[in-house]
């Protein structure tokens, strides 16, 4: 079991404390501290765990490989440091692994409900997640490294996480990994995860993670990766701002942002429908609302991110760099760049 650590003694006690009440018990438990800040190292070593610190803050991606390197199992389950396990998640992650000698990787999906209800934006995120999650299960062909299990003999063919990347490294991964192996998401590895709980940061997080999804995108050799969120709801979304300006041509055109509204809210009704399920029709407006702005955030991040991987070589996945230096571009900025944006 590796486990990344960055600041995260909210939620780290109750993740461990799920990890070793799981029916099938891990042979080691590595938590990987990334240069915290907080009191999560010292939550950890109240646990039978190994505790390996970095010293500085390196990312998800370098914290997982070097989880890799201090454990012994020969299945590894990444579980990031929000995420509290089932207790039979192992358990059948291994199963299905063992039962099927061409998956590379099998994920899991988040609970309907938080780890630590923290009021609305919580609640909508988690019913989301695990809306287009569960929507998902099958074989696809994005692994997602917050709970997922693949065998130690699989990771050392396709090779490590690329360190540049902080953000999207599930996406980059998956691309080398589904060459070869299949990629099987599952209902019965469940966790519940503590998600961010603010409506500004919740936004922020989301334009900075969807600055990658361009670069990402630019060097998949497969494509066909997991959806969040349906196309033509990002289509409408981005309409809406748009086409504001219309208003000022004249007042009536202000109905076509208008409609461009309605055709966002209808863009996927089997999530509305489980939004009012769950946490009744009232809650609905608010979930659409908060659907809608970070609809926003993603296609302004997506844009930017598009520039930036037009006029910055060192942004985005290394793989760029490899190919620049094998193409004899310049050397300097083909190096690894510590400070990279991308990272």
């Amino acid at each position: 079991m590796i486990i990344p650590n960055y600041n995260y003694e909210k939620t780290l006690r109750v993740v461990l404390e799920s990890v070793y009440a799981q029916t099938l018990a891990p042979l080691d438990v590595v938590v990987v501290d990334d240069h915290s800040t907080d009191n999560s190292p010292a939550i950890a070593g109240e646990f039978p765990c190994l505790l390996v610190s970095t010293p500085v803050n390196q990312g998800v991606s370098a914290a997982r490989n070097l989880g890799v390197r201090h454990s012994r199992g020969e299945i590894l389950f990444f579980l990031d440091s929000d995420v509290a396990l089932a207790p039979d998640a192992l358990a059948n992650a291994v199963d299905l692994l063992m039962s099927d000698p061409g998956t590379g990787c099998v994920h899991g999906i988040y609970d309907v409900e938080p780890l630590f209800d923290d009021g609305p934006v919580e609640r909508y995120r988690v019913l989301h997640a695990h809306f287009w999650r569960r929507r998902s299960v099958g074989v696809v062909g994005t692994a997602i490294f917050a709970l997922a299990a693949m065998p130690r003999a699989v990771f050392e063919e396709v090779g490590p996480f690329d360190e540049n990347l902080r953000d999207s490294e599930d996406v980059e991964y998956s691309d080398r990994l589904g060459a070869a192996y299949r990629i099987r998401m599952t209902e019965t590895v469940v966790g519940r995860h503590d998600d961010v709980d603010r409506l500004g940061p919740m936004l922020v997080e989301q334009f900075r993670r969807s600055q990658l999804l361009v670069p990402v995108a630019a060097v998949e050799r497969r494509g066909g990766g997991l959806k969040a969120n349906r196309p033509a709801g990002a289509l409408a979304a981005a309409l809406v701002p748009a086409t504001l300006p219309l208003g000022l041509v004249a007042p009536w055109l202000l109905a076509v942002p208008v409609a461009c509204l309605f055709w966002f809210a209808l863009a996927d009704p089997g999530l509305a429908r489980f939004a009012a399920r769950h946490r009744g029709a009232g809650f609905l407006s608010w979930f659409l609302l908060a659907h809608f702005l970070v609809h926003l955030a993603l296609v302004s991040g997506a844009l930017i991110g598009a520039v930036r991987w037009v006029v910055d070589p060192r942004f985005g996945p290394s793989v760029r760099r490899r190919a620049d230096r094998a193409g004899g571009g310049d050397e300097g900025r083909g190096r690894e760049d510590p400070a990279a944006v991308g990272r």
